[in-house]
Order: structure tokens, then C-alpha cells, then sequence
């Protein structure tokens, strides 16, 4: 069977920069883009997402709860790459169980930045047991970019800190048009070990979001629900 034939039915909610290049990447790879919603009300999404087997939602840490809570009563599985809503994000978990849904979530779908993290969270445990490294996080993005630090930096900080057993403090730079840079960077007295991930196309976060809306509604045919992670997806090739 061709592509076109067994891809799921897609709804995009967001028609920002990344929301254009989920449809570009999607319509390139065969899958049928059944709605693109740009600003809508609540009911209004939740009307445009008939017939779409998935949604992948990229708009703004304002909009992103209420457009999940919209997929939930649509009962559509949602991939939502937005950042800048981590105060929601518990109460947005419990809605997606109490709804019996299914949402993929992740502050960055980059398949390489999964890798750096955890690559990442690996060098600071081996740092955390010798003396003399100090740790700092430093994060570039286009001056369009309205959060700051950005959703991967923190989870990034979240990871290495856990390493450490302390904060790690985090420099956002935003300029010009770099669609993403992160960089951990530990320093000794005498030498420094730096990890980083350069993301060059925007394309490579909806190449991700792609995978993990083709992995989400696999895992929910298969029925599983709740709230899961690219961790879940990576995991799930051991």
C-alpha cells in the first residue's frame, strides 16, 4: 500500500510557522490533511476535527490547553508540540485522564534533541562523582521566539539539575533566524566537555511530530491512553 493509503487522517491546529511546515511535510509524505484550523474558538475546533484519526497542535502557551481540552471532547488523539504552558501541564494530564483521551506531548520533537538530552543527563551523572566541573546551559533561538528559556532548555535543566543535585542555571539568546541551538557545557579547571544539538531546518520538529502522531494512534488502536512522551516512543524500540 502507498503512503497516502495508510497514513492516518490528520488535523493541523496552528497555521504559525511550525503549523505550515507540519502541512508542507505532511502533504510531501502522502498523509490526508483532513483540517487546518488557524484562531478558533473552542467549539468551533472542536467541529473542525471530524473525521481526523489525529491533530498535531502547534500554536501558543495561551491557546494549547483549551485546544487539547477541544480534541478531548472531539475524542481525536493529539500531538502537541507548543511550548510555554509547563504551568498547565498537570491539569491538562488530568483532563486527558478523565477524558479516557490520549495526548503526545513533548517540548521538542526533534528525534536528535531526545538523544542529546538523555546523552546529556548521562555526562552530568559521570560529572556529579568527580570534583571541579561547573555546569551551564546556553539556548539560541530567532527573535520571534516569545518563551524564554525555551520548553527544551528547560527540560534540559530539569534533567541535568537531577544529575547534579543542583540548579544549573540557563542564558537564552535570541537573534536572527536559528531555528534552535542548545548547548550544555561543563567546566573544569583545566578542560571543558560540551554536548550540544544544532537543529538547521524547522522541518526536523515536524518530521517528529509526524512520527509520534503515527506512533499515537498505533498505541491507541492498540488501547493504550493517558499522556505520553517522545521517552515512550524511544523506549518502545528496546
Amino acid at each position: 500500500m502507498t503512503e497516502a493509503v495508510t497514513a492516518p487522517r490528520l488535523a493541523i491546529i496552528g497555521n504559525g510557522r511550525m503549523g505550515r511546515a507540519v502541512h508542507q511535510l505532511a502533504t510531501e509524505q502522502g498523509w490526508p490533511v483532513v483540517a487546518t484550523i488557524g484562531r478558533a474558538e473552542s467549539a468551533e475546533l472542536e467541529q473542525s476535527l471530524a473525521g481526523a484519526d489525529v491533530a498535531i497542535e502547534f500554536t501558543n502557551g495561551a491557546a494549547a490547553p483549551d485546544n487539547v481540552r477541544a480534541c478531548l471532547r472531539a475524542g481525536v488523539p493529539v500531538v502537541v508540540g507548543t511550548t510555554g504552558w509547563l504551568a498547565e501541564l498537570d491539569r491538562v494530564r488530568h483532563d486527558v485522564s478523565e477524558a479516557d483521551g490520549a495526548m503526545f506531548w513533548a517540548p521538542n520533537f526533534s528525534i536528535g534533541a531526545n538523544i542529546f538530552w538523555r546523552v546529556s543527563q548521562r555526562a552530568a551523572e559521570l560529572a556529579a562523582t568527580l570534583p571541579g566541573f561547573d555546569a551551564v546551559i546556553v539556548e539560541t533561538h530567532h527573535t520571534a521566539k516569545l518563551d524564554a528559556p525555551s520548553g527544551t532548555a528547560i527540560e534540559l535543566e530539569r534533567r541535568v539539575s537531577g544529575a547534579l543535585g543542583h540548579d544549573v542555571p540557563v542564558t537564552s539568546v535570541r537573534v536572527g533566524h536559528v531555528p534552535g541551538t542548545h548547548q550544555l557545557i561543563l567546566d573544569g579547571k583545566f578542560e571543558q566537555v560540551s554536548v550540544e544539538h544544532v537543529a538547521r531546518d524547522r522541518r526536523v520538529f515536524a518530521e517528529g511530530a509526524l512520527l509520534a502522531a503515527r506512533w499515537l494512534v498505533r498505541t491507541v488502536a492498540a488501547g493504550s491512553r493517558g499522556t505520553f512522551t517522545m521517552d515512550n516512543l524511544l523506549d518502545e524500540g528496546r
